[in-house]
């Protein structure tokens, strides 16, 4: 990743340093309508779809972009809807949209990114219970995509690994970057934060073999990279490692 000149905004500091304090700490609320969630949704047209890599690869960058926004950051008008849900379980949810879905999803509150030809947008988190309609009638149960050829990693961004064995659809896989995506961003010095900011926050997202993987979870061990463990209410058991995120 490319270095920065000397200043660093110092909004976007305080930004960094509130993601990079970690996440949860708060149990669920009683009432389930309460539970916070951030939710996510990926254009998938019906005749021309996105390289699945590609797709998963926007999700995980508008996912990082919506939490280093100016708007969620002191006195942001996202503020106190983007803590309250930082500060509770951290959950997502994916969703798909196309044609005029997707353009309406772009009247809700969020970020969008473009990588490749793939649209992915985040939305500001709330309450379960209180979706904004436009996205709430969105589904993804049925729809997937292909595992893509072999593809070329950009040595100049980081590179999230999926866990292949897992067999995650492109829902799962979705949440599941755009996890790793705030985890490497808050692991990352604020320096380094900034640059790859201001490259978008591009990404590479790849399929990563049970031999590669084996070789990401030493360089976990080493710290020079992060993983995501799930909590297992989709698809995958508890405590499965999904992702590992390299600078």
């Amino acid at each position: 990743m490319s270095s920065v000149g000397s200043t660093i905004d110092a909004g976007f500091v305080a930004r960094h340093a509130e993601l990079a304090r970690g996440y949860g700490g708060g149990g669920d609320p009683a009432d389930p309508a309460l539970v916070q969630a951030m939710q996510m949704v990926l254009h998938i047209p019906k005749n021309d779809p996105p390289a699945r890599s590609a797709l998963l690869a926007a999700a995980a960058s508008s996912v990082v972009a919506l939490c280093l926004d100016e708007r969620v950051g002191p006195e942001g008008e996202w503020e106190q809807r983007y803590l309250a849900w930082k500060r509770s379980r951290i959950r997502k949810v994916a969703r798909r949209a196309r044609g005029a879905q997707w353009l309406a999803a772009q009247e809700v509150d969020g970020v969008t990114v473009e990588f490749a030809g793939a649209q992915a947008r985040a939305f500001v988190p709330g309450p379960v219970g209180e979706v904004d309609a436009r996205i709430k009638r969105l589904q993804i149960s049925g729809t997937e995509l292909p595992l893509d050829e072999p593809i070329a990693i950009d040595p100049e961004s980081p590179v999230l690994w999926v866990n292949a064995e897992l067999g995650m659809t492109v829902g799962k896989a979705a949440a599941q970057v755009g996890h790793a995506s705030m985890l490497l961003a808050g692991a990352l010095p604020v320096r380094r934060a900034y640059a790859w900011a201001a490259q978008g926050f591009r990404c590479t997202v790849a399929e990563a073999d049970p031999g590669r993987w084996a070789e990401l979870q030493r360089h976990v061990a080493e710290g020079s990279a992060v993983a995501v463990r799930d909590a297992g209410f989709t698809e995958v058991a508890p405590g499965s490692t999904t992702v590992i995120a390299v600078p």
